[in-house]
């Protein structure tokens, strides 16, 4: 019989974590895991959970003030029926499904107002009988600037509830402990899984563009897009192919907006899920520097200029921005200093830059299936 896995995934604004989860859940099915996902943020089509059974529980997302509230499928503010209602749904189906893993997508390390139904997950798991190996999933570069106490409660529910966590990056590139300074006291908990890059995949090899424009989700951006456009006016660009992808986020007004008036040789389009591959016949990447667009890029070996968003005090991709630009795999621009012109200085000093070889250890969601598979054996004596 399959060991059983379920695996918590809560988006709150972006598809990052989605797409990252996805991954993972396809490298457990591929492993031999009985995987069901529990499923809190919105619906989003397209996302492929490889096999796993995704159940989609009473969606919340963050409030238009931010990730400080939490708002309904209708966009209303979440009540404590509603949490309690979650809470019900979320402890049923770990009922339901007696997993022999529960991995939980960033918490503690983030997501902590979700903690009113996590909490309660984690109480349920602990006084369960077998008792389930519970592990954390996270990214490589945490969000900074926490206070300490919230950055030892972190701490201390690791060390009070889990049993691993996955870091899914390199040590060598960024250690857990560059964005969180307590991570020397868990450190007999933490397993580098390497990057959870795309699956290779064939495509057609005739279609190419010179310059290819993403955002990621594109929930923030239509500012990146309408400087991109204006930097595709230079004369030095003006002849070249541009592929602007505006991510499913993008407003429906902004997208009918840019379509509106694009220049010769500009394809826009929302999403593709050949982006990798495309981007292994571009000439240079423009895009934000979000976890899954920086594993795409290492993947397919594209030169890169990065404009981390840096809103509302967020530093993780700036601070992935400046280790890749410290390594010469990318121009970093800072989102306060984006203009047409510092775009298209950006992008002539990228295309002098030495052509990167595709990185390595990008297999990181095999790699966690794998270590999930030893720590399941080693609980169990095996």
């Amino acid at each position: 019989m399959s060991d059983k896995v379920l695996f918590y995934v809560q988006h709150l604004l972006g598809i990052g974590h989605v797409v990252r989860s996805s991954r993972i859940a396809r490298a457990l099915v591929r492993a031999g895991f009985d995987v069901t996902i529990a499923y809190g943020g919105k619906p989003l089509e397209g996302i492929n959970w490889g096999g796993a059974q995704c159940i989609q529980l009473a969606p919340v997302s963050a409030g238009p003030s931010g990730f400080g509230t939490l708002v309904d499928g209708a966009g209303n503010p979440v009540t404590d029926e509603l949490k309690t209602e979650r809470t019900a749904e979320l402890l049923g189906l770990f009922a339901a499904t007696k997993p022999d893993v529960v991995l939980i997508e960033a918490y503690p390390f983030a997501r902590r107002i979700m903690r009113f139904e996590l909490v309660p997950l984690l109480n349920a798991a602990r006084s369960s009988t077998p008792r389930p190996l519970v592990v954390a999933s996270i990214r490589d570069i945490l969000q900074e600037g926490r206070k300490p106490e919230r950055i030892s409660e972190t701490r201390q529910l690791v060390e009070d509830y889990f049993d691993a966590v996955l870091v899914h990056g390199l040590e060598a590139f960024a250690p857990l402990s560059l964005s969180f300074p307590e991570a020397e006291m868990i450190r007999d908990k933490l397993h580098y899984t390497g990057w959870v890059g795309p699956e290779r995949r064939d495509t057609d090899a005739s279609e190419a563009f010179d310059v290819i424009v993403s955002a990621g989700g594109g929930a923030v951006g239509a500012e990146l897009f309408e400087i991109a456009l204006g930097a595709r006016m230079d004369p030095d660009f003006a002849a070249g192919k541009w592929l602007v992808l505006t991510g499913p986020n993008l407003s429906d007004e902004v997208f009918d907006t840019l379509s509106g008036r694009l220049p010769e040789f500009v394809t826009l389009e929302r999403f593709r899920d050949d982006l990798p591959a495309l981007m292994s016949r571009a000439q240079v990447s423009v895009s934000q520097a979000g976890y899954n667009t920086v594993a795409d890029l290492q993947s397919a070996g594209c030169r890169a200029v990065l404009v981390p968003y840096s809103q509302d005090g967020e530093t993780e991709q700036t601070r992935r921005a400046e280790i890749l630009a410290q390594q010469q795999r990318a121009i970093m621009v800072h989102q306060q200093d984006l203009t047409v012109k510092a775009l298209a200085d950006a992008l002539s000093a990228a295309l002098a830059l030495p052509a990167p070889a595709p990185a390595k250890d990008l297999d990181g969601a095999d790699k966690s299936a794998s270590i999930l598979r030893d720590l399941l054996s080693k609980k169990r004596g095996l």
